[in-house]
């Protein structure tokens, strides 16, 4: 009976077995399923090839739009933001429509390469075509960016010439969006053209790859009113600032009140918090972008002003921005009766810890008299092309690298969104586009704007259309690369080859090659300039172009020259402009600067094993010496 009832029991476990190895996966709930299929390790095309099995399997992973909304979470989550969680959304066609837009970003991204090369590449100028497809798409703007950023992210080392363009299109394309919200700003009645606002836009566009926002400096900026609130607490418990709000807008009219948020204003900005005009390095682009001078704590007159006068308005007093020759000032009116004139004011220096002045002790800041008329405030609009005025300034006594170029093209852009009908400014736009061998059909533009305003320009504007329709006609008939292979005879003294990291023996920098000529083909100008006779080869020798270290571009003689001891990474802006890679010891040259330099890509891999191995067997061989060192110490 045991024996039977033990048999029995075995049987039923048998069949409950039995019962459950007939079920199948596709039997189980549809939220279990949704839950499996939200695993971590599999991905869209998983989904897309479990939803072919079956329709059971169809219906769970289109259904309910767990499972794709998942993916899309998965792979896009900087995007979620722009879901509002109270809709619903058909997260399979969200998928299907962010992925064919990254598609094509990234097939318009690696275009820019073969097409632009060999020319400054203005990205105004060629994205029009590439982005009308893409914009066909019907896809929200934040999909491109999305995607350009997640190039940007993808392996430092690699990728490096799809980055070079990815940021490039990244910047101009969130410079666009800056435009259209400084116009915006911009067509709004002045009282209600915020100082901060236009401040920040400018920083914004000088900066559109940074994280800079209104909200991020007017957060940092309410800690300061803070701390200014809780010294003004301590001299005056009853002070009206400390009831007042962000959104109050009221005015404290009492002046000993008003004295007292100014004093407490001072102290916390230059003694506690030690905001300082930056006098060591006064033209520094960064004194200006509001971002910076809050994270460095230094500034000029005119940021440091703004950042004063918005934190005074904050707490109930008003400044007014006085745009002061050589030294932008604030101005605090003294008495509320009549008209007041200029000596009825304390005018302010934020550059001088708040120093307050008369008005004959702002002639003597500057060294010369003034008229009455610099002492009157002026708009928000003025500020900001004070501001951008710097910015251009500054640009212009740039050495001429990418970098300076960029500040001024970007301050010139400003400036010109303010006051377009700027002739002075116009004109330079064109030079400088002309100069740069960039967009010569938006030269031909400004240039017919500049006549129809100034028509005595036609000698500077005639001068210009002319060669610039000659580059027009040149860009339509371009020369064919020259190729350099080094099995030619006339190469056979090239010694170092594309992708090679180098440093200069005399000036010590680092650098990567990324072109050579068989001897210097520069005029007899720059060789007389730069004492090239004095080489000992003189200019007769390999000249190499070189990306160096510090973001210059030069041109070294071969004698100059030598290996690096420890290869490194070159951080120069036009690193992704020829080579594709970094790998450890070298860089590994793209498809366009492979194409003129065909058999250096194979030099350099046959080089770089036999120069850094010799390197380390010498080094080996240093370190073998120590132990005999020592033990003949020790002795």
């Amino acid at each position: 009976m045991a024996t039977s009832a033990a048999g029995d029991g075995h049987s039923g476990l048998n069949g409950k077995v039995s019962e459950a190895s007939g079920k199948k996966l596709t039997d189980l709930p549809a939220e279990l399923l949704e839950y499996i299929l939200c695993f971590p390790v599999l991905n869209n095309r998983d989904i897309a090839n479990v939803s072919c099995a079956c329709k059971r399997l169809h219906d769970v992973c289109h259904g309910r739009g767990k499972v794709w909304e998942h993916q899309y979470k998965l792979r896009w989550p900087g995007l979620l933001k722009h879901y509002p969680q109270t809709e619903s959304h058909d997260w399979l066609k969200e998928y299907r429509k962010r992925y064919v837009v990254g598609l094509q970003i990234r097939r318009t991204v690696e275009s820019f390469s073969k097409r632009f090369f060999a020319e400054v590449p203005c990205i105004g100028q060629v994205l029009g075509d590439s982005f009308t497809e893409i914009e066909s798409l019907g896809a929200p703007e934040h999909f491109c960016e999305d995607e350009l950023i997640s190039i940007l992210n993808s392996d430092r080392r690699k990728n490096l010439t799809l980055k070079y363009y990815a940021k490039k299109i990244l910047y101009f394309l969130r410079q666009q969006n800056i435009l259209k919200s400084l116009k915006s700003f911009l067509a709004r009645p002045p009282e209600q053209q915020s100082t901060i606002e236009g401040a920040v836009l400018v920083d914004q566009y000088c900066n559109p790859l940074a994280d800079v926002s209104l909200q991020s400096i007017s957060t940092q900026l309410d800690e300061i009113v803070d701390k200014i609130k809780k010294t003004l607490q301590i001299k005056n418990p009853s002070h009206p600032s400390l009831r007042a709000t962000e959104d109050d807008g009221s005015l404290i009219d009492d002046f000993e009140q008003q004295r007292q948020v100014v004093c407490a204003l001072n102290s916390v900005l230059y003694d506690q918090l030690q905001y300082k005009g930056n006098e060591c390095d006064y033209y520094n682009p960064l004194n200006s972008y509001l971002h910076q001078v809050l994270i460095r704590r230094t500034g000029i007159p005119i940021s440091l002003s703004v950042l004063y006068l918005t934190l005074a308005r904050k707490l109930g007093v008003k400044l007014e921005p006085v745009n002061f020759p050589n030294h932008f000032l604030l101005r605090w009116c003294q008495q509320h009766q009549g008209k007041p004139d200029i000596y009825d004011y304390v005018y302010i220096d934020t550059f001088g810890k708040g120093k307050q002045l008369t008005a004959k002790e702002c002639e003597y800041l500057i060294g010369h008299q003034v008229t009455s008329d610099y002492y009157c405030a002026v708009s928000t609009t003025e500020v900001l092309l004070r501001m951008v005025g710097n910015l251009l300034n500054i640009g212009k006594r740039g050495e001429g690298n990418e970098k300076s170029y960029q500040l001024l093209r970007d301050s010139l852009d400003l400036y010109l969104t303010i006051n377009p009908d700027n002739v002075q400014y116009l004109l330079l736009q064109a030079r400088l586009y002309f100069h740069l061998g960039i967009w010569p059909e938006k030269v031909l533009d400004i240039l017919q704007h500049i006549q129809a305003l100034d028509p005595s320009q036609h000698g500077a504007v005639g001068y210009l259309v002319q060669h610039t329709l000659e580059h027009i006609q040149h860009k339509r008939h371009p020369a064919e690369p020259e190729i350099k292979k080094r099995t030619d005879p006339v190469h056979h003294e090239v010694e170092f080859s594309v992708g090679l990291i180098m440093k200069h023996k005399r000036s010590g920098y680092s650098c990567v090659i990324y072109g050579w000529d068989p001897k210097c083909m520069m005029s007899m100008e720059w060789i007389t300039t730069m004492r090239v006779h004095q080489l000992a080869k003189g200019p007769n020798q390999p000249f190499y172009n070189v990306l160096v270290q510090d973001g210059t571009c030069r041109y070294a003689a071969q004698e100059n020259l030598e290996f690096h001891p420890s290869p490194l990474e070159i951080g120069h802006p036009e690193i992704g402009r020829y080579f594709a890679e970094f790998s450890d010891t070298h860089y590994t040259a793209n498809e366009e600067l492979q194409t003129r330099y065909p058999e250096d890509t194979a030099e350099t891999l046959r080089t770089v094993p036999e120069q850094y191995n010799k390197l380390n067997t010498n080094s080996g061989h240093e370190e073998g010496t120590d132990p005999q060192l020592c033990s003949s110490l020790k002795v």
